[in-house]
């Protein structure tokens, strides 16, 4: 673990693994719903958790330096079904790189639990985890200037649902129609940190 200062209230804390942080982000948590910790934001991404809005920053990391931090316990959270269909522009090129059909590509992403490791790059986009390491995919060569809203995509290790639209690199193997950002709903994200996710096949439009 590595802790840095960022600014005169807040500290970065790095970790080597997105389980690692995921457990810390647990933690940190857990803290400050007993009142043991002061802290205004707590924002967890793959290697990192960033706190901002802390009394005194010097002293949470050498205690954060000093202590062991407890496995994450099992994510009891409700999971959210996301309708797919299974028609993206790149689900042949994932399917090349699978080496199986893209009716396989679809089975396996269907068949699979995933997590929300952190939420970034845009309001409501959630990172997701769960696909084994043999399943990951390279960014597309060429980014597209446009990706439609509700577009399902993978990059790297990385499963995602693109809340609006917007320029992207990532493979597009479907679409949903859920809405994943919402400012009037409370909480305006479908997805955060821990949400588990599976997405349910339809029929193609």
């Amino acid at each position: 673990m590595r802790v840095l200062p960022v600014g005169d209230d807040a500290l970065l804390v790095e970790v080597s693994s997105g389980e690692e942080a995921r457990a810390l982000h647990t933690e940190l948590l857990r803290r400050r719903a007993e009142g043991a910790l002061s802290v205004r934001e707590i924002v967890p991404a793959a290697r990192t958790v960033l706190l901002d809005g802390l009394t005194d920053p010097a002293r949470l990391a050498t205690e954060l330096t000093t202590s062991e931090v407890p496995p994450a316990p099992p994510r009891a959270r409700e999971t959210v079904e996301l309708p797919v269909r299974y028609d993206g522009p790149d689900l042949a090129d994932v399917a090349a790189h699978w080496g199986v059909s893209p009716e396989e590509v679809a089975r396996i992403h269907a068949d699979t639990e995933f997590s929300v490791a952190f939420c970034g790059f845009a309001p409501g986009f959630g990172y997701l985890t769960g696909l084994p390491q043999r399943y990951d995919v390279p960014r597309r060569a060429t980014p597209r200037t446009s990706v439609p809203a509700g577009a399902v995509a993978l990059a790297g290790p990385y499963t995602g649902v693109y809340p609006r639209s917007s320029p992207g690199g990532w493979q597009l193997i479907g679409s949903t129609d859920t809405v994943l950002w919402d400012h009037t709903r409370v909480p305006a994200a479908l997805l955060s940190p821990g949400t588990r996710v599976r997405f349910v096949p339809v029929g193609s439009s």
